[in-house]
């Protein structure tokens, strides 16, 4: 019924998307790679520091090619089968930071969003725990083909949100994230292992890679 198409442990590029060093996505980040590392995955736990990059510019693409903090993160992904990034959500949206990486990462061909998974979670101190962002995230990583898992987790009042051991202080929301995280790898798992789940994905608008086609679905 099956065929194993991928040895070894599924491979899973963790970021949190905030440059200050204290940041609670850090921290959050930090968690969900402990989880996976738990499940017996490999991960690669990433900080945005590592992707450092210019404001995107189409003459400087032109003059100079993608900038090196792009071609990390190209390099980073292309390695993983999936990917989790813990955002902060600054007025109630995207970091322009990672929007920022995604616009350059985009220019890449072949796109390394594309068929990839992703977990999209965030911390804030506000009572909306970053989630308003969460949802602005899903738009222009769907756009690029990325399979972003529907469940997100977001932690309200995050400043108070973890216990001395790294882990979440509220036992429901650990055991959420657990279980959110669990049942996103087993996705991953049977998509990298089992060809009884093949799909057909349309191209993202501007992908040549395809036949003609110019809109993305999934059926």
């Amino acid at each position: 019924m099956s065929t194993d198409s991928h040895p070894g442990p599924l491979r899973v590029l963790v970021f949190g998307a905030a440059l200050r060093a204290e940041s609670t996505n850090a921290r959050l980040a930090a968690l969900v790679a402990r989880l996976i590392a738990d499940t017996g995955a490999s991960v690669d736990l990433a900080t945005m520091r590592e992707f450092d990059m210019p404001l995107y510019d189409g003459d400087m693409e032109d003059a100079e090619g993608l900038p090196s903090g792009a071609l990390v993160l190209r390099d980073r992904l292309e390695r993983c089968d999936a990917f989790v990034i813990s955002s902060p959500e600054y007025n109630g949206s995207v970091p322009g930071v990672l929007k920022n990486a995604i616009d350059w990462v985009s220019r890449v061909r072949p796109q390394p969003f594309k068929t990839k998974h992703a977990l999209l979670v965030s911390a804030s101190p506000s009572l909306f725990g970053g989630n308003r962002g969460l949802w602005s995230l899903r738009i222009p990583l769907e756009h690029l083909g990325t399979r972003v898992y529907p469940d997100m987790f977001s932690l309200a009042r995050s400043y108070d949100g973890f216990a001395e051991d790294g882990r979440l202080a509220d036992p429901g929301l650990q055991r959420r994230l657990t279980e959110t995280v669990q049942a996103f790898l087993s996705l991953v798992e049977a998509d990298a292992r089992y060809v009884c789940l093949q799909r057909r994905w349309y191209e993202f608008l501007g992908d040549r890679t395809g036949a003609g086609v110019t809109q993305r679905a999934e059926d």
